[in-house]
């Protein structure tokens, strides 16, 4: 059995020998086959250790270690203004909360009918100020004064979200498309700031 195997390993020597051509081309597609494993091999090792260094950079702001400063930064660029309610008094600091508000709802066309502000609640105790308003608007605008208090400045946060839509009438079939909104927000102050 080992003599056939000679026999054959002697048969494919002496067919390589004879072509010099198939050896070489055999040897460079081997090489290469080799090197494109090596290549492959080396770019999943890079896949993985960018994937890992993603991961951290996750996890570190996620901790708060590391891009707070950065976050703060963008946040602030996208949404300029101070995240407390402004005022040298809590009065002021209310009236500063209707205008925001007031203005959050003319800008999508809607009108305020009633407001109250609550500065000496159970919530100023923990430094918020509170808002209860009553307005109408497009329902489709409702969304966008919702994210636009939520998400500008000063932080502001909506307690309270009550919608009634206006019932149909024979006298008015076309409805307007309005609807009437209590909201209630509450945002932080700080005294002397």
């Amino acid at each position: 059995m080992s003599s056939g195997g000679m026999v054959s390993g002697n048969a494919v020597a002496r067919w390589l020998s004879g072509s010099p051509l198939i050896a070489v081309t055999l040897y460079l597609a081997v090489t290469a086959g080799l090197l494109l494993m090596a290549g492959l091999s080396i770019a999943d090792v890079i896949a993985h250790r960018q994937a890992l260094a993603q991961t951290s950079d996750l996890l570190d702001q996620l901790r708060g270690r590391k891009g707070a400063a950065k976050n703060a930064a963008a946040i602030s660029a996208e949404h300029p203004g101070t995240p407390f309610l402004e005022g040298p008094t809590v009065t002021v600091a209310g009236a500063n909360l209707l205008q925001r508000v007031a203005t959050a709802v003319g800008n999508v066309g809607g009108s305020v009918q009633s407001s109250q502000v609550d500065v000496s609640g159970a919530q100023m105790k923990d430094g918020f100020v509170g808002l209860v308003v009553s307005c109408e608007l497009e329902q489709p605008a409702l969304q966008k004064v919702l994210y636009d208090l939520e998400a500008g400045m000063p932080f502001l946060f909506v307690d309270q979200l009550d919608v009634q839509v206006p019932q149909t009438t024979a006298l008015n079939e076309a409805s307007t498309g309005r609807v009437r909104v209590i909201l209630g927000v509450s945002g932080q102050w700080q005294a002397g700031k």
